[in-house]
């Protein structure tokens, strides 16, 4: 088979930890007859130094010719004093809505080999835990009406959450539908004790609940939600949730992982086309400088594998070659705990190696 991927390199590290992920699809697709043809395109900070946009009409453009898209990462110090419409990570919001990608998926596993880079409690994370949070992406207070005006002390600024039943319908039905894949259980987060929005999230979801009967449902307030994350992350196996506490949440999800450094992610629409990312930043400290870890990106090609082109064992294969590198003591510094590290290019050699074995 061919596949057409788009590569939005970015800022940072992104070019380094892309050009990974594409090593390692050449050779997935050497190993299982598949060709991967893949074309570049610029984003964020890149984008503004070349065109003066964030997001080039020819990125977009690009992007919905494609079969899928696989980003980097965007942004710098160098840009920090932009305005908002003109900061590289606008062209995230942006490059969501043009794909109308609704539905992100974060997984958040630690491997059992890793246990000691999780800053938790030993006996908390023993067996480890394997969650995927599903985190709704075009809607809510990122997307809503914002501004400044005069308010009851003078000057202010507002964002507005606001929600649809269409809007919570749908990413109810794309958490549902991974738990019947997974162990059946879905947890949802509002704050529907203070939240209009949340209450309506709320009665929604219950709704679509009731098309899943082998699905167990259970509703938990955000702030308990960031307490019982790190209090016992084994309980969780689906979590449901809006934009921003999706953006909080998953963030803290990837912390107990031990790194940051380890953890891909979907965005997905009605179409097969998604958009693939490690959920971490540009880290431009460590650019260039061979230190970057490519195992979230690795893994984000294989959620693409997955999700976008249906090979399920090509993915399987990515993952199972990652967990015999760790499993072999290989670390990126990230994830060293002060053992001897490997650089980017040495750990992708080495996933290569174990994917041709």
């Amino acid at each position: 088979m061919n596949y057409n991927i788009a590569l939005l390199k970015g800022d940072g590290i992104g070019p380094e930890i892309v050009e990974s992920a594409v090593r390692v699809l050449e050779a997935v697709g050497k190993k299982y007859g598949h060709t991967f043809n893949f074309t570049s395109y610029l984003i964020g900070g890149c984008a503004i130094d070349a065109t003066g946009a964030p997001l080039p009409e020819e990125t977009v453009a690009g992007c919905l010719a494609s079969d899928s898209v696989l980003l980097g990462a965007v942004g710098g110090p160098k840009w920090d004093t932009l305005p908002g419409n003109l900061r590289p990570e606008k062209a995230l919001l942006g490059i969501r809505a043009a794909m109308e990608l609704y539905t992100n998926l974060r997984p958040a596993k630690l491997y059992s080999v890793l246990k000691d880079a999780c800053p938790l409690r030993a006996d908390l994370v023993e067996k480890g835990f394997d969650l995927l949070i599903v985190r709704e992406l075009t809607g809510g207070i990122y997307f809503g009406e914002r501004g400044y005006r005069q308010g009851k002390y003078g000057e202010e600024a507002y964002d507005t959450e606001a929600y649809s039943v269409y809007e919570i319908e749908r990413i109810a039905v794309a958490a549902f539908d991974a738990a019947m894949k997974r162990n059946k259980k879905v947890t949802s987060i509002d704050k529907a004790n203070v939240l209009e929005s949340s209450r309506l999230w709320r009665k929604v979801v219950h709704q679509v609940a009731e098309r899943y009967p082998e699905v167990t449902l259970s509703d938990m307030l955000v702030d308990n939600a960031a307490m019982q994350l790190v209090r016992n992350p084994a309980q969780f196996d689906v979590v449901v949730t809006s934009n921003m506490f999706g953006d909080i949440l998953s963030d803290e999800a990837s912390q107990i992982t031990g790194s940051i450094g380890m953890l891909p992610s979907a965005s997905l629409g009605a179409t097969g086309r998604g958009l693939y990312e490690p959920i971490h930043g540009s880290a431009p400290d460590i650019a260039g400088k061979n230190l970057a870890n490519p195992i979230a990106t690795v893994l984000s090609a294989a959620m693409m594998l997955r999700y976008s082109f249906g090979l399920q064992k090509e993915a399987d294969a990515i993952e199972q070659a990652i967990d015999k590198v760790l499993c072999e003591g290989y670390r990126t510094a990230d994830i060293a705990a002060g053992a001897e590290a490997v650089g980017t290019v040495e750990m992708t050699d080495l996933i290569i190696k174990a994917l041709e074995d």
